[in-house]
């Protein structure tokens, strides 16, 4: 529909619908439904254009909106740019002004420097007029002072006496340049010595008295006259002595009991003394810590008798079978002192590095009577796991006994061992582990020697090689195995122990690597040497005595803590495969006896010189001819029976007796993965064995007619095919073979690829010249 005549000036509606009926042409619909459609369409048109009016009049509305707008902002901006233009103003205007300013400063500074350097001047001679009027009133006030100390010392007034020695204290510091000095320092120092001879009686019966009024004067008196140091002294020497005579006391009255007994009781006393006294020395003294720590490292090294006698008596009457655990107790005792007087000094401590020095030096006090022994720990050690390993019952009479009575020992050597860890931690604090790991080492050396005296008796009641000709006693076989089993768990076992020393000397050692935020003991300086002295050595100091002895074992245990040490028990394991290597070896003697009784001796057989067999000559004859003989066939049929004699004993699922074997290699074989079935190995190893053996037997023969050459190489040849019926290799005999067949022109280039000594004994035997 053309609806474009809408917008001609001239629209004449009557022609437009006229028009339109004009160009109606479907004769289908009516007029009437033609016209129907025409208003419809008419009326949708409308309701676009309306749509389009609203559409353009909102756009309109939103234009005059945004003129609006746009007229406000351009005001704003005006307004803005005229306040931008003013600051602009002031601050060119501020910019002129701080420009002058500056110009004055700088002419005041010219004008007033020299004033300035004047004015320091006189303020320098002011000062220095006034210290030499200071020193004048000093030197002044130090006369008077001089001139009439004797006369208050005269007066026993010590309060006086005392306030005249402070007043020339502190003349005597403004005097550190006159020329007189030292000579006022010894007058001062004299005068000093005389208050403290005339206090020292008092203080003294102050201190014993526990007069804690009259103690505090003193204290007061000491510190003003810087003799604070004296006065300690004092204190120490009234505690001192009861405490010495406390413990003569303890020995006097209990002189039945033992050292332990005596060592249990001062410490509890010395312990009950710290207690009563901190709370007096800390209404005394402003820093009571050290003070008490000095004192029980004097009392502990001047006891009379000595610690160090009375503990040498004491293990001499407990014998040398039970040193260790003697000083393990002793050493109980220690420790609990030590650490109970650790965490008294921790309650009251502060940061002053001087408590941790003191606390150490008393701890070394405590700890020194055990020096010695420490350092002979590894002795001890090795005689307690000896007295052990004594009353280790390995051998009988009886076989079946013996291998049980190893069996047994393998539980008490661990035991043993695991007790002797403890021990060490017991005693050395874990700072003895290098020596635990020597006399461990020991330990197991002597007890595989004692497994090896063992296996060399039952190897003697077994009479290998001398059986009589057919006993074949499988018995024997299953009580070596039992015996292979025995070595995997050792070695099992030992390899557990292994890791288990490793995870102690880690947990045990290992923290004192670790900052503690509740140990008095810190990282400090050596006052000796200035070096930093770490809280491991800190703590091995007061066990060890040897520096050298404690750097090796701080390297160690880093080196365990870093997975550089894989193993602290090499040495052990190596023993432990050795032996399982002989067991193996033993077991194997066992089963290759019967094989090697057909072998040995076949080289003397006159078969290997005849010239016929029978009555035939068979130097023409084929070799299939021959049939092997009875030494070989007994082999052959030996080997061929071994896989059912072997299975039932080796077959089951046994991780100790595979640990024994991967460790303890079968003689004729080399290191390798061990296969699925362990008897396979056996079987290889047994075959080698004989194929070796064969050889070396047929080495042996003389000489070899043409018959005897044929027929060795059929029982060669019967041996092979066993082999190969048993899925063997029988490689090892390839070359005697060719050798033995090779005729005689055809020997020497076959010989030149050959071993030497092989090809030069059978041509010998065959007297082929080469």
């Amino acid at each position: 529909m053309d609806y474009s005549k809408f917008l001609d000036e001239n629209f004449d509606v009557k022609e437009w619908v006229n028009g339109a009926f004009r160009s109606h042409k479907d004769t289908t619909v009516s007029k009437d439904q033609y016209a129907t459609n025409l208003v419809m369409k008419l009326q949708m048109f409308i309701q676009e254009v309306n749509n389009s009016n609203g559409s353009l009049q909102e756009e309109h509305h939103a234009m005059r909106n945004s003129s609006s707008k746009t007229g406000l902002i351009t005001k704003s901006v005006i307004v803005v740019m005229r306040e931008i233009e003013a600051v602009r103003q002031e601050a060119a205007l501020l910019q002129d002004q701080m420009r002058l300013v500056k110009q004055d400063i700088q002419k005041v500074e010219q004008d007033t420097s020299q004033s300035m350097q004047t004015l320091l001047k006189l303020d320098g001679i002011k000062s220095r007029m006034k210290a030499t009027s200071d020193a004048l009133k000093e030197a002044d006030n130090w006369t008077t002072l001089s001139a009439d100390v004797e006369e208050v010392f005269l007066s026993q007034d010590i309060q006086a006496i005392t306030a005249k020695l402070v007043g020339m204290q502190q003349s005597l510091q403004m005097l550190v340049d006159t020329p007189d000095y030292q000579q006022r320092c010894q007058h001062l120092e004299k005068l000093q010595n005389k208050l403290e001879t005339l206090l020292s009686p008092q203080v003294v019966a102050a201190f014993n008295a526990q007069s804690l009024e009259a103690t505090q004067t003193y204290a007061k008196i000491f510190e003003d006259i810087n003799r604070l140091s004296q006065l300690y002294k004092y204190y120490h020497k009234c505690q001192k002595v009861q405490l010495i005579n406390h413990w003569k006391n303890i020995l006097d009255t209990n002189s039945d009991d033992t050292f332990l007994e005596w060592l249990t009781s001062f410490y509890d006393h010395l312990l009950s003394t710290w207690h009563g006294q901190i709370k007096w020395c800390s209404q005394v003294f402003r820093d009571p810590v050290p003070i008490l720590c000095d004192l029980f490292t004097e009392v502990i090294k001047d006891l009379d008798p000595s610690l160090d006698d009375c503990l040498s008596v004491y293990i001499d009457e407990q014998g040398s079978n039970v040193t260790l655990i003697s000083l393990i107790n002793l050493k109980q005792v220690s420790e609990r002192f030590s650490k109970s007087i650790e965490s008294a000094v921790e309650y009251c401590m502060s940061d002053n590095p001087e408590h941790a020095v003191s606390l150490l030096d008393l701890q070394k006090s405590i700890y020194a009577v055990y020096q010695p022994y420490l350092s002979k720990y590894k002795h001890f050690e090795e005689v307690a796991l000896q007295c052990e390993l004594d009353n280790i019952r390995l051998d009988h009479e009886e076989i079946v006994d013996s291998i049980g009575l190893l069996g047994e020992s393998v539980s008490k050597l661990m035991s043993s061992a695991k007790k002797a860890n403890e021990r060490c931690i017991q005693f050395t604090d874990g700072f003895g582990y290098l020596y635990l790991l020597e006399a461990l080492k020991m330990f197991y050396i002597s007890y595989c020697r004692e497994f090896k005296r063992v296996l060399s008796n039952v190897r003697a009641k077994c009479y290998i090689g001398r059986q009589q000709e057919d006993f074949e006693d499988w018995s024997l076989f299953q009580q070596s195995l039992r015996m292979i089993q025995i070595c995997g768990e050792l070695i099992i076992q030992t390899e557990e122990l292994d890791k288990t020393l490793i995870n102690n000397i880690i947990s045990t050692l290992g923290k004192y690597f670790l900052p503690s935020q509740h140990s008095p003991l810190k990282e400090t300086t050596d006052k000796k040497t200035g070096k930093k002295v770490s809280l491991f050595q800190r703590h091995a100091s007061l066990l060890l005595e040897d520096e050298a002895d404690i750097e090796i074992l701080e390297e160690f245990v880093l080196k365990l803590e870093e997975g550089d040490t894989p193993s602290v028990l090499s040495d052990v394991t190596k023993e432990m495969f050795k032996l399982s290597q002989e067991v193996h070896k033993f077991g194997f003697d066992i089963v290759f006896a019967q094989l090697k009784k057909h072998l040995i001796g076949m080289a003397n057989m006159e078969v290997w010189i005849s010239l016929s067999a029978g009555t035939a000559i068979t130097s023409d004859l084929p070799a299939f001819s021959l049939s092997p003989q009875e030494y070989i066939t007994k082999v052959g049929q030996y080997l061929m029976t071994l896989p059912q004699l072997l299975e039932p004993y080796i077959i089951q699922d046994n991780q100790a007796v595979t640990v024994a074997l991967q460790h303890g290699r079968l003689p004729y074989t080399e290191d390798q993965d061990i296969p699925e079935h362990s008897a396979d190995l056996w079987l290889q190893s047994i075959a080698r064995g004989t194929m070796f053996l064969y050889s070396e037997e047929i080495l042996k023969i003389y000489e070899l007619s043409p018959h005897g050459t044929k027929q060795l190489v059929t029982d060669l040849d019967y041996l092979c095919n066993v082999l190969d019926d048993l899925g063997l290799s029988a490689e090892q005999m390839h070359d005697i073979k060719q050798l033995l067949k090779a005729e005689p022109d055809e020997f020497r280039p076959l010989a030149s690829r050959m071993p030497q000594r092989l090809a030069n004994v059978i041509s010998q035997m065959r007297n082929i010249e080469l």
